[in-house]
């Protein structure tokens, strides 16, 4: 899940993906969600399951650590 993210989020930090300060820009709007993969069986393709996040008394927003 995390090679599939187009974003950093908690320790899964990209370069390619940070502001100009260098700190993790994430992308709530498509990655707001808890994934599990699930083994579908032998020779068979994983499944990814989500669960999408509600926030309903707070706001998701850009950490700063500075």
């Amino acid at each position: 899940d995390a090679l599939d993210r187009n974003e950093s989020c908690g320790g899964h930090f990209r370069e390619e993906y940070a502001t100009e300060e260098g700190e993790a820009k994430r992308d709530d709007d498509n990655y707001a969600y808890v994934a599990a993969w699930e083994y579908m069986g032998e020779n068979q393709p994983e499944r990814l399951n989500k669960e999408e996040l509600v926030f309903e008394n707070v706001k998701l927003t850009q950490r700063s650590y500075k």
